[in-house]
């Protein structure tokens, strides 16, 4: 039985979907830390999304639109063989600190990286079947999720797609998008306007 690639979509809705569900969370709760604390992790989670959307960027130089449909092993491809669904989980990682929750931090990677995690697993098995003794030759010395930078090698040339590039870009966009939305929260709880239930560490 021939494989299919994996639907790209339903990954992407499925953590779409666990985002939604902890907005209440953010309606109703106030970060437990205050005042330099909170500045310092939100700082912290502003650098990580960065960092995510920079990364992001970085590997889809390498792998444009070849995805599944080439094995690329260069650049970033070569200490990880996901290295767009590993900037993703410090995205989300970046999100909760921008909150200025470690446990909403901690929530959100768990979630990203159970999701995306689960997603490689099921890549792999459509690479092994698309690409044979190369992608297990590949497999064996490059980790699946975790980098391992003294793995790192480089391409004498890449070829990227800009199409493939600007969305990686509105993607990485949606990260950032979270700050304001937390920044108005903070307002609202800040003036009353909104109740404050519990706090989050």
């Amino acid at each position: 039985m021939r494989l299919e690639p994996v639907r790209q979509r339903t990954r992407i809705h499925t953590i779409q979907a666990g985002a939604l569900a902890a907005v209440p969370i953010f309606f109703l709760a106030q970060p437990a830390w205050q005042g330099t604390a909170h500045e310092f992790i939100e700082i912290a989670g502003i650098v990580l999304v960065f960092a995510c959307i920079v990364g992001r960027m970085w590997s889809i130089l390498y792998v444009g639109s070849k995805k599944n449909k080439e094995l690329v092993t260069s650049g970033p491809y070569s200490m990880t063989r996901n290295p767009l669904y590993f900037f993703s989980c410090i995205g989300a990682v970046g999100v909760g600190l921008m909150y200025g929750s470690v446990v909403v931090a901690l929530a959100l990677g768990l979630i990203a990286y159970g999701v995306l995690a689960a997603t490689a697993a099921k890549e792999a098995d459509y690479l092994r079947t698309m690409f044979g003794p190369a992608y297990e030759a590949y497999s064996r010395r490059t980790p699946i999720f975790w980098p391992k930078s003294q793995l790192y090698e480089d391409a004498q040339e890449v070829y990227f797609s800009p199409k493939a590039l600007r969305k990686t870009l509105l993607d990485g966009i949606l990260f950032l998008a979270a700050f304001p939305i937390i920044e108005t929260l903070e307002y609202l709880h800040a003036s009353g306007t909104l109740p404050i239930l519990f706090h989050l560490i």
